[in-house]
């Protein structure tokens, strides 16, 4: 009876234990994330990607994959598709997103073909600076919440804006749509915090931007970042908020392990994984990817480049000089952050490439302008970020600082090395993004052609055949005076 009574206690006493969430705390809980950003239509690298992914929920119960927004332009077999935008949205799919922020570039889609995107996305967009309740995009969602047993997650989003208040897309795609101040916008959701004890930022703001966002909220545990291109091998330490970003085009992918404790995240771990280092890739999504990269259209050749064409001067050069021979403008401008790739290697230029360079299908605008308002362009594009950001066609110009690092003036000449005739009013070609978004004087309210900048391009160099930018350089900055 004794001993009866010894092995119904011992019973007792692990079904209670079974019983005590305190006990069931004992070990912490693991929760993968991988995250991507400004992955820009790169799809050579989705089935490496799912491969990876569905690898780790083979050995891992809790595995989330996340994306910081960007996901589309920057390949013309995502972007010149009828229904564009959708080979990545079917590729995200088949990856096992759960999530993804919105960036500027999913508005390059336009806001019908954007709402089309997300209903087929089997993931939300989410972003909690968005009021789109006076435009025709759908309202995203400012956060979801992410489910491991018991445990949630919440994942808040927010995304940059420029100057003028809005996010660095062009302007005709935002119509109807308001964005608050994201860095004010978020403290308005430190409940989820107080709710959920785990908080989680998944941003479209710059690493320069996600600096001082941990500072003003603690409340974060962790910031997966995209916008400004950053490749963080290690993580960034801010106000004990772990701050991490991949770089762009899907070369690489973040891997997170949080450790979670009574609701705590009590430990975390980081790695940046190379998508060169894995050697395997998911035979379906490999098989889509090698569909919608066939696309004989796209691989017509359409000129020969006689050396590499390497960096935003001499692309810039090309893509202007298209401008001005196309539309017979005297000068023509292009904002650096409208050139896409880094170079075009010698040989062969195609359809592809052309489109890789310039994907946001601009349409050429004609200002006429005398030489003082061209230099007012000159002088407020350098502002905006202290750095070259206007290559030229037509002419070369030099910046003259100021003490401070600003422009003060501007010294312009034409290809004969005369100065500018401040008398005379030229033909200046720029794209409709630096006609609605630029600061100028400008008199002429310009005149939209119905020619995209990359048909200029194209057309560029169906006539020239041969192209030859090796070491062209007509924008410079110069001492101060």
């Amino acid at each position: 009876m004794k001993k009866i009574n010894i092995l119904l206690a011992i019973v007792l006493l692990f079904l209670f234990a079974g019983s005590n969430p305190a006990s069931a705390q004992r070990k912490p809980l693991e929760i993968i994330i991988l995250h991507t950003n400004d992955m820009h239509a790169k799809i050579d690298n989705m089935g490496k990607l799912a491969y990876l992914a569905d690898s780790l929920r083979k050995s891992h119960e809790y595995v989330f994959l996340v994306a910081a927004g960007d996901n589309f332009t920057g390949n013309p077999v995502v972007d010149m598709v009828e229904d564009k935008g959708y080979p990545m949205i079917d590729l995200m799919n088949r990856c096992g997103f759960n999530v993804s922020a919105m960036g500027n570039h999913e508005f390059d889609l336009g806001q019908e073909k954007l709402n089309a995107r997300m209903g087929q996305a089997t993931f939300p967009f989410i972003s909690c600076n968005i009021d789109a309740s006076g435009a025709t995009v759908k309202q995203p969602k400012p956060y979801m919440v992410l489910e491991a047993g018991k445990i949630r997650i919440p994942v808040l989003s927010v995304i940059q804006l420029g100057q003028n208040g809005l996010p660095d897309s062009h302007p005709s795609k935002l119509e109807g749509i308001k964005f608050t101040d994201g860095m004010l916008k978020v403290k308005e959701y430190t409940w989820l915090k107080d709710k959920y004890g785990v908080l989680i930022g998944l941003t479209h703001l710059g690493v320069e931007q996600d600096e001082p966002l941990a500072r003003e909220m603690p409340q974060f545990d962790l910031i997966i970042g995209g916008h400004s291109h950053t490749t963080m091998s290690e993580p960034m330490m801010v106000n004990n908020v772990m701050i991490v970003q991949t770089g762009s085009g899907l070369k690489n992918v973040g891997k997170i392990i949080l450790h979670i404790k009574h609701g705590k995240v009590i430990d975390t771990k980081y790695e940046l994984i190379p998508m060169a280092s894995i050697k395997n890739s998911d035979p379906v999504v490999q098989a889509l990817i090698n569909k919608y990269n066939d696309n004989q259209e796209l691989n017509k050749v359409i000129a020969v480049a006689e050396a590499d064409i390497t960096g935003e001067s001499e692309l810039g050069s090309m893509m202007t000089d298209a401008i001005t021979h196309r539309l017979k403008a005297d000068f023509s401008f292009q904002n650096t952050g409208g050139i896409r790739v880094p170079a075009i290697p010698a040989g062969n230029i195609s359809l592809k490439d052309v489109y890789r360079l310039d994907p946001f299908g601009n349409l050429v605008v004609l200002f006429k302008l005398n030489a003082s308002e061209i230099k007012s362009l000159i002088r407020n594009s350098y502002n905006r970020s202290k750095q070259i950001d206007l290559e030229v066609s037509g002419m070369t110009y030099e910046i003259v600082l100021d003490q401070a690092g600003s422009c003060k003036d501007v010294i312009m000449l034409d290809l004969s090395g005369l100065s500018l005739d401040p008398a005379k009013e030229y033909t200046v070609g720029v794209n409709s993004y630096i006609s609605a978004s630029y600061t100028f004087d400008h008199r002429d309210p310009g005149n939209t052609t119905y020619t995209t900048c990359a048909q200029a391009l194209i057309d560029y160099l169906g006539e020239v055949k041969k192209v030859n930018y090796k070491g062209v350089v007509r924008a410079k900055t110069g001492t101060s005076r």
